[in-house]
């Protein structure tokens, strides 16, 4: 018998190929929608990851309903249809396909669905309202201005100026739109000295912590970020802001325009990598950041060593927390228990490869119970505000809300404070989202 067995699934250790961007390869419309064939082919016999996001119903569906009832069927002009509904949260490549490098067939499905966002932008067909979108620093700063931000807080909760919203920038007049804040993050916290305190650190941790306040963490919910200070000096682990930021870039990366991230790269890793030079730790309260900094960036520039010190200094809230408990360094010294917490994972959390960190900390609470819920909740950034993708992200966030409901919790909420909030929206209950680090404080009472 002849021929090559082809193996499902591989027991080496996965491999994660940089991504090529800056060839002319990368862009050429002909190799493009060629690998996009292939690999359309290789998930329409496999299916595993229909459970995930919208891109692989739509793929099936595209292909089910064509005259050979096989991707050749299937009008390119369609496969676009695929390309944008996929946010990049990563799972099928991290927990759902066999096929992953080193595997012979070598799918990596989220860079290929990236390779096509870049290639649509750099075409320009990127509508202006999806550019404005993804300007998250640009909006934050204009919306955030005194008594501008009160009119833009208003404004969103009017109806007629909502159906307005809708026709210029595609944002769904129900969706949940959050808040905006002229005291940021930035203006509330006050860095710690750390010439006369004692520096505890850790194997893995140098004990101090410099967090980088994200465009949600600042504009959004400085909140968050002022909790997870708290929880830090609790646990005598100083805390300064980062000296200077820009948005991380995951917004941009979504989009497609790789300049733009490229552009964010040149303004944070210097200052985050002079940070690391000085013993600080990194740490941001957005999973979709920190993922940034820890993945996307270091497999965009593999050759940049600012990147990839910066990547291995760079920390989830809870994986710090949990490092600095594993030598004795976290207090426990809870004075309220939580009951019952609902906590969605989110997705740019779980592709990190940390395992539960926040539920594993959040059980440290005496009488504490945790139901951990590992379903995406079709928000990602702006997906789940674009009228175009509205009533799909809330088809994928119904089995969250249905878990919670079920558990009857006393809190729910997300690593991500956007998910949080959106699960928030599809419960419609009354009740409110809790981040984690939030609950953490209040568990402490501090």
């Amino acid at each position: 018998m002849s021929g090559t067995i082809i193996k499902e699934g591989s027991l080496e250790a996965p491999t994660r190929h940089a991504l090529d961007w800056k060839s002319n390869d990368f862009y050429d419309q002909n190799q493009l929608f060629d690998e996009l064939e292939r690999v359309f082919d290789l998930c329409h016999g496999c299916r595993r990851c229909v459970s995930l996001c919208n891109s692989f119903p739509t793929l099936f569906d595209l292909v089910d309903e064509s005259s050979t009832m096989e991707v050749d069927g299937v009008d390119k002009k369609d496969y676009w249809k695929v390309v944008d509904h996929c946010y990049l949260c990563d799972l099928c490549y991290q927990t759902k396909c066999p096929y992953i490098p080193p595997h012979e067939w070598n799918i990596d499905f989220p860079h290929l669905m990236l390779r096509a966002k870049a290639s649509k932008f750099k075409q320009g067909r990127v509508t202006k309202s999806e550019k404005i979108l993804s300007s998250t620093d640009a909006v934050g700063k204009l919306a955030g201005i005194p008594i501008v931000v009160n009119m833009v807080n208003s404004a969103n909760t009017i109806k007629p100026i909502r159906k307005v919203l809708d026709k210029t920038l595609g944002v769904h007049p129900d969706a949940s739109i959050p808040e905006y804040h002229s005291k940021t993050l930035r203006k509330r916290i006050l860095n710690d000295s750390v010439e006369d305190t004692v520096i505890r650190a850790t194997e893995e941790t140098t004990g101090k912590v410099a967090i980088f306040a994200t465009c949600y963490g600042n504009y959004n919910s400085p909140q968050l970020g002022e909790d997870m200070v708290k929880v830090l000096r609790h646990n005598d682990i100083p805390v300064t802001l980062v000296d200077q930021e820009q948005c991380c870039g995951m917004p941009k990366l979504e989009l497609g325009d790789l300049e733009s991230v490229a552009k964010a790269k040149e303004v944070n890793i210097p200052v985050l990598s002079k940070m690391v030079d000085q013993g600080w730790d990194i740490m941001a309260p957005v999973p979709s950041c920190v993922l940034m900094f820890r993945q996307e960036l270091p497999l965009m520039f593999p050759d940049d060593k600012e990147v990839q010190k910066v990547a291995r200094a760079i920390f989830d809230p809870f994986e710090y927390l949990m490092l600095r408990h594993k030598e004795k360094r976290l207090k426990t010294d809870f004075s309220k228990s939580l009951g019952k917490v609902a906590y969605h994972v989110a997705c740019h959390q779980r592709v990190q490869k940390i395992g539960q960190k926040t539920k594993e900390c959040l059980q440290l609470v005496p009488d504490t119970e945790v139901l951990a819920i590992e379903r995406c909740s079709g928000h990602d950034g702006t997906y789940g505000v674009k009228t175009k993708y509205y009533d799909t992200a809330r088809k994928i966030v119904r089995p969250v809300v249905n878990k919670v409901k079920q558990f009857e919790p006393d809190y729910h909420g997300s690593d991500c404070p956007m998910a949080g909030k959106f699960i928030e929206h599809a419960l419609d209950d009354g009740s409110s989202t809790s981040h984690p680090i939030s609950l953490l404080r209040q568990a402490y009472g501090v």
